[in-house]
């Protein structure tokens, strides 16, 4: 994935510059011109640049004469995800991601990503994942490798796909592992911060110790899944719903080999003949209101599910997002072997 700072450059720099950048840009050939306080103030593509010359600019006069002056972007954090598909569907593939101040934070390319989602990641690995000891005796569980990458690789890798590019890692057991692994996302064009557990906080207790997000959606998520989520949708669903908070969930259906009665005391008031019933379990992926974690104790182990009946009692809205794609939770040896034959078959 190409560092977004290639496609700025500098007010003032010259047309010959201009062009030496777009060279290497090859295909994804714009530039993006911001001022000394990375500003943004225009946008330059060969185009521009052959009109200029052809009205007799010189290469060595400055690009800020041929600039488009008002160039499309997308603010950070904004809500509507809708402009975003808007540009993505007009055939807009490159554009500027711009700060509240109008600081080029980042260029989103819809060649690399499906989406831009106003949304922080944080994703917890701080588990011993002892049930597939001895394999983590010396290396943590969400970098155990599905296929040629780390379970965690593939999550934050779908993750970036879809546009997510601030991350908080919650990590414990042999964390240092996975600090290196990943570093600070700058290979990846995403900022990764990292949370340490001094004892275990559950399944959501550590993002207590979060009081900086960057967005006013929050998705978190368990290490060790293997899914093919499609977090846009999930994203639009859960505005839709006006949620305050949403459970990926996972059916399983039911086949009673025989009829089921329905009675009140003795009497058989109706049956169903082999009925089958479907039910939701959790799947380890919440999107929430960044308001909602007022509700989670300090330092305190507190798990997802706690949360969840905490804001049902608070009269909040949870919403059920069932899953119809693929996944897996990979707690156990077979459900890891599992993974390995699932890796090449499934379409990510």
């Amino acid at each position: 994935m190409r560092n977004f700072r290639e496609h700025l450059l500098a007010s003032g720099s010259t047309i010959k510059q201009a062009l030496v950048q777009l060279d290497v840009l090859a295909k994804d050939a714009i530039l993006f011109i911001i001022d000394e306080e990375e500003k943004l103030i225009g946008a330059l593509t060969d185009g521009d640049v052959r009109r200029g010359l052809i009205k007799g600019i010189n290469i060595e006069d400055t690009v800020n004469s041929i600039i488009q002056g008002n160039p499309k972007f997308i603010r950070r954090g904004e809500r509507d995800i809708n402009k975003v598909i808007e540009y993505r569907e007009g055939n807009f593939r490159i554009l500027p991601v711009i700060d509240k101040e109008n600081h080029v934070v980042n260029v989103i390319n819809f060649r690399e990503i499906r989406s831009y989602l106003p949304v922080d990641a944080v994703i917890m690995a701080g588990g011993r994942g002892q049930r597939l000891q001895p394999l983590t005796d010396t290396t943590p569980k969400p970098l155990l490798k599905v296929g040629d990458k780390a379970i965690m690789e593939h999550n934050v890798n779908r993750l970036a796909l879809y546009g997510i590019d601030d991350f908080w890692f919650s990590v414990k057991y042999l964390g240092e592992q996975i600090e290196s692994h990943f570093g600070n996302g700058k290979k990846k064009n995403i900022h990764i911060e990292y949370v340490w557990e001094s004892e275990p906080l559950g399944t959501i207790g550590a993002v207590s110790k979060i009081e900086n997000f960057e967005h006013e959606y929050v998705l978190v998520m368990n290490s060790d899944l293997l899914t093919n989520l499609d977090y846009e949708h999930f994203y639009i669903d859960f505005i839709k719903q006006d949620a305050d908070f949403a459970v990926v969930t996972i059916p399983y259906q039911v086949n009673i080999p025989y009829a089921v009665l329905e009675t009140t005391a003795r009497e058989v008031k109706s049956f169903k003949e082999k009925p089958t019933y479907t039910y939701y379990s959790n799947g380890g992926i919440y999107l929430m209101k960044k308001e909602v974690l007022k509700y989670l104790p300090k330092n305190t182990h507190f798990n997802t599910t706690d949360l969840m009946e905490k804001l049902i009692q608070e009269n909040k809205k949870v919403v059920s997002y069932p899953l119809l794609g693929y996944w897996l939770d990979i707690g156990k040896h077979e459900d890891f072997e599992k993974a390995q034959i699932d890796i090449k078959n499934i379409k990510f």
